[in-house]
């Protein structure tokens, strides 16, 4: 672990600083963890009030801290770097950093920003516990270090598997399994009650409510079977593919060696094709 964690906000005085990037440098409010990638696009894509998604931050996180591990053991990313890299990610999969990622959903279509967002805010906070200023880029550089052997095509593609899987089994699933035990124990109860059925906005047939609530309950077991079968192909993750899916940047066995640190609990695996899963 960081030897100094330091605060985890500064006081919002209105203070600003520079951050710089390939376009020049641009003010960034002192206590945000965020750099230039994300306020030029905080700035510029100001379209609507559709926040990036916690869920999502919170995978790209544990991205990136399955990534810095990967990087420690294949002996690309120094000890005490790659430790504040995952100490920093911890944090935001807590969501004691919820504040630093403002940018909405309308932005380029690999995220881009927000996995810049990831990086900057990642980085700086390492930095910071290691004793360094915010806006420096040292000892934690974003992208040579947070998103060594890494791209948005397959950071962004893997974290929406991530979240999306982990949304299905832990809350999704979880709460159809309520309402179709609460709708079969309704069928159960209403099985002595008869009632017309209709067709066409005209009375029909006699059937029980029993029979009809066994309906809503079968619909909605259904449902949870064909959702399970999805989860199948959201279990095979891009990374390691970096920006067009041939994994040109990264270490010939990053791909392999992340799987073995999954970002979540659920079991994943290498996609077939790279190029596929990055969308080319």
């Amino acid at each position: 672990m960081p030897a100094t964690r330091g605060p985890l906000k500064a006081s919002g005085s209105g203070a600003m600083r520079i951050e710089t990037d390939s376009f020049g440098p641009i003010e960034v409010e002192a206590h945000q963890y965020w750099g230039a990638q994300t306020e030029r696009s905080r700035r510029y894509f100001r379209i609507g009030d559709e926040s990036m998604p916690k869920t999502l931050v919170r995978a790209l996180a544990m991205v990136k801290k399955a990534a810095a591990l990967t990087n420690l053991e294949l002996g690309l990313l120094d000890a005490r770097l790659g430790q504040a890299i995952k100490a920093a990610a911890d944090e935001v999969i807590e969501g004691k950093l919820d504040t630093h990622f403002p940018l909405v959903v309308w932005q380029t279509g690999s995220g881009t920003q927000s996995n810049m967002n990831l990086d900057e805010v990642i980085a700086n906070r390492a930095s910071e516990m290691l004793g360094g200023a915010l806006g420096t880029k040292h000892p934690v550089h974003p992208n040579d270090h947070v998103n060594l052997g890494q791209s948005s095509n397959d950071t962004f593609s893997t974290a929406m598997h991530v979240a999306a899987a982990t949304e299905i089994a832990y809350h999704l699933n979880p709460a159809l399994a309520r309402l179709y035990q609460a709708l079969k124990e309704k069928a159960e109860a209403f099985q002595d009650i008869i009632k017309i059925g209709r067709t066409h906005l005209q009375d029909a047939t006699p059937l029980t409510l029993g029979q009809e609530f066994g309906g809503y309950a079968a619909q909605i077991d259904h449902g949870i079977e064909r959702i399970k079968q999805t989860l199948c192909g959201l279990y095979a993750l891009a990374q390691g593919g970096t920006a067009v899916g041939t994994g040109l940047n990264a270490h010939p066995r990053f791909a392999a060696a992340a799987l073995h640190r999954s970002p979540s609990s659920r079991p994943s695996r290498r996609a077939r094709s790279h190029c596929r899963r990055n969308g080319f």
